[in-house]
């Protein structure tokens, strides 16, 4: 289960590199700065979780950012296209790295200043990794039809960090079918 648990914060880390790197772009009618509710979207979402990441003291993150939405949307193939599109739903900052100090302080200070910015805390989970004491803290927020995973991943036995906050925006994601999905984050190339 946590082999599981681990591929999948390794999956979710890998599609926002995969979307910051100069295909983070809409198609299908999307715009950029698409808003999904009275001057709320991808821009304000993404200005507030660097302004909570950055108060709290993370350290940079050498990873990109989803990207905003290119008029040749179009262009690629198919899992390129889906990938433009999904970036256009996301906001979103990564840290994977060596150990930060107080890293698991950093990460409640950003979702603390995040709940200061109208963001609504679900429940934190918190799950032992190892027998080392390594420890996963997940916790989702709301605002105004978007979703925030908050997620601080610390695994003693490769002593890193794996910090981030990935927002969606839950219209633009409901417009994706299951087959889309499984072709954006599996093994076909597309």
């Amino acid at each position: 289960m946590r082999g599981t648990r681990w591929a999948a914060v390794a999956a979710g880390v890998g599609a926002l590199a995969l979307l910051g790197t100069g295909c983070g772009s809409g198609g299908g009618g999307e715009k950029a700065g698409a808003t999904s509710s009275a001057g709320f979207g991808r821009e304000t979402a993404q200005a507030e979780i660097r302004t909570a990441v950055a108060g709290a003291g993370l350290p940079e993150s050498d990873l990109p950012e989803p990207g905003a939405v290119s008029p040749t949307a179009s262009a690629g193939t198919e899992r390129e296209r889906l990938a433009r599109r999904f970036a256009a739903c996301t906001a979103g900052w990564q840290y994977a790295g060596p150990v930060v100090d107080g890293a698991r302080g950093r990460f409640d200070r950003t979702v603390a200043a995040l709940v200061q910015e109208g963001w609504k805390a679900g429940n934190r989970q918190v799950e032992k990794l190892d027998e080392k004491g390594g420890t996963s803290a997940d916790v989702t927020l709301k605002k105004r039809g978007w979703t925030l995973l908050a997620r601080h991943h610390a695994p003693k036995t490769v002593m890193m960090d794996m910090v981030s906050f990935h927002a969606t925006e839950d219209v633009c994601m409901k417009r994706f079918s299951e087959r889309d999905m499984k072709l954006l984050f599996g093994d076909d190339k597309g």
